[in-house]
């Protein structure tokens, strides 16, 4: 059963989660928007994703001037697999802390392995 939660509460909530990102993880986060979607537009049933070129793999000598990266949270995906705004809260905290993490450069088998997955 999906919960209902209007579009500034969920946004409240991807603010939160943005908040519990360590202070020297946060403060290293340069170029990359946060944006909330209510579905991905390819189709996939997916609650977050990461594009852009992850901070292991730049190379600053011709980065200047590269477009933002962005990390997408899509709201109806979450709250179609959540059953309490509880549950909402954590899985968007997880969502967004994997996503940062993908900017870091830390890839999808890691993440699981430090439950983050």
């Amino acid at each position: 059963m999906a919960v209902a939660m209007s579009a500034d509460r969920f946004e409240e909530l991807v603010g939160d989660a943005l908040d519990l990102v360590p202070r020297e993880f946060a403060e290293a986060i340069n170029n990359v928007v946060i944006l909330i979607e209510a579905r991905s537009a390819e189709g996939r049933q997916v609650l977050g994703l990461y594009r852009g070129i992850p901070l292991t793999n730049r190379d600053f000598s011709n980065y200047g001037g590269a477009l933002p990266d962005t990390i997408t949270i899509y709201r109806d995906s979450i709250l179609g697999i959540c059953n309490s705004e509880e549950e909402v809260v954590h899985e968007v905290a997880v969502t967004v802390i994997h996503e940062i993490a993908h900017y870091f450069g830390i890839d999808d088998d890691r993440l699981h392995e430090l439950g983050w997955g």
